[in-house]
């Protein structure tokens, strides 16, 4: 019987092979992972050779170091893929190999015991890596060469190879623009001083919520818990861009703006927030291009011109998704967006209370015709 070409039983075609096995992943990060491997593993050798000469009293670089060599360069924001991760379960679990070897002479009941044992002293020191594993197997059966440097083994050759792909990956990471070691993003905090939650975590999902998600699930999951929160959070914002998508930036923005030269003494600029009622005055350069934002707040800094008090102004595009905007909108410091063409010159401003009124007409009208 035949199978439908986009059945189950389609065989994988030569355009499907780079599909991501990783979420977010893509055929560049796939390169950059090849490419940071290749010289990560490769400079490992070589440094280790440089440092201790290539006899055959120990083996140049362990095995293992490979296995780490994967998850450093090609998921650098694993929690398994951290320096102390590396650095600590591999060195770790080789002295528990090496202490295991030494107490059970039969290799085939030492290697279960040893691997175990790695698992339970990576997961209480904190450096749970999965080459661990294979670290605490090669101190058993690593032959005589690894017997004979008893616990020196633990930090020659594999202390000192963790630690030099741990240096050189965090090296190519910052020449490749990749975050190493990965830091989850800060979560939203109340700008204002006070004891109440920033807006973005009055509604939704709590933490509690997800910490019992997870315990709900009972599943260990390869993220950090801070970036699995902030996964989440993107995933309504893109949720609710999909249910309002037909409703651009042009649709609400405000077209007749007031704006003031960067040159203009602050004075001026004052006297415009308060004549227009507005929060947030686009800066102009010489050139009539965006080149910041002025508030009340600047103005309250002591300075002549404006363009000595003005901020980085948050933009976006005409035709982009309005409530796209809500995440910026509602970070307790953002009051505006400004809108601009390719070349930065403003064609209109989205505020707060243009995106709340724009959500309370979606609220009010029945689902037909919110879509119509």
């Amino acid at each position: 019987m035949p199978t439908s070409p986009t059945g189950p039983g389609r065989p994988p075609s030569s355009s499907r092979i780079f599909i991501p096995i990783l979420a977010g992943a893509t055929l560049r990060d796939r390169l950059v992972a090849c490419l940071g491997a290749m010289v990560g593993i490769g400079l490992t050798g070589l440094i280790s050779a440089l440092i201790f000469g290539n006899g055959p009293h120990l083996p140049l670089i362990v095995a293992p170091v490979g296995a780490s060599a994967v998850l450093l360069f090609a998921v650098p924001a694993s929690p398994l893929a951290q320096p102390w991760s590396i650095i600590g379960g591999n060195t770790i679990s080789a002295l528990v190999g090496i202490a295991v070897g030494r107490l059970v002479h039969d290799p085939t009941i030492a290697i279960g015991i040893a691997v175990g044992l790695a698992i339970a002293a990576m997961s209480l020191t904190r450096c749970l890596h999965p080459p661990g594993g294979a670290a605490a197997l090669t101190a058993i059966i690593g032959g005589p060469a690894v017997a004979a440097a008893g616990f020196g083994f633990a930090l020659v050759p594999v202390g000192l190879n963790s630690a030099l792909l741990v240096g050189l990956g965090w090296l190519f990471h910052r020449l490749s623009r990749h975050s190493y070691p990965h830091r989850a993003a800060p979560a939203p905090v109340n700008t204002h001083g006070t004891g109440d939650p920033p807006p973005q975590l009055r509604i939704g999902f709590s933490a509690g919520d997800v910490d019992a998600a997870l315990a709900d699930l009972g599943e260990a999951f390869d993220i950090d818990r801070e970036d699995l929160d902030r996964l989440l959070r993107q995933v309504e914002r893109r949720a609710l861009m999909r249910a309002h998508g037909d409703l651009a930036c042009a649709d609400i923005m405000s077209r007749d703006v007031v704006t003031v030269g960067a040159d203009a003494d602050v004075r001026s600029a004052h006297a415009l927030l308060l004549g227009h009622g507005v929060r947030t005055l686009p800066v102009t350069g010489a050139d009539g291009r965006l080149a910041g934002t002025v508030g009340l707040r600047d103005l309250a800094r002591p300075a002549q011109r404006v363009a000595d008090v003005m901020a980085s102004a948050a933009t976006a595009r005409p035709e982009d998704p309005a409530f796209g905007l809500a995440g910026v909108l509602t970070d307790g410091q953002t009051h505006a967006v400004v809108i601009v063409d390719a070349d930065r010159r403003i064609l209109g401003l989205v505020t707060q209370t243009d995106l709340l009124a724009a959500l309370a007409r979606r609220a009010a009208l029945p689902e037909s015709a919110a879509g119509a």
